[in-house]
């Protein structure tokens, strides 16, 4: 399984709902940068995914964007492959 990385924060639900979503996928681990503890993290994501808000999400090396983004992916059948290597997000 591709490894998952999501800049977050403490207080937001749509992350929640996100890592909910991705542990009832098969994800045991979640890398979470914090951008509100960690300073210049959210300045780096910023240059990372052009967006300012949280979650950002990558999985593997594609950047799948925010809770939305993931819940259509997973919607239209594209989490499941792409966590697992077998195709790209569009």
């Amino acid at each position: 399984m591709q490894a998952v990385k999501m800049y977050t924060t403490a207080v937001c639900p749509y992350c929640q709902q996100a890592k909910q979503l991705l542990k009832r996928r098969g994800v045991e681990q979640v890398e979470e940068i914090r951008v509100d503890q960690v300073p210049g993290e959210r300045e780096k994501m910023m240059a990372l995914t052009g967006r300012r808000t949280v979650p950002q999400i990558f999985i593997g090396p594609t950047h799948v964007g925010g809770c939305d983004d993931l819940m259509a992916l997973d919607a239209k059948g594209g989490l499941l492959p792409l966590l697992h290597n077998a195709q790209t997000a569009s």
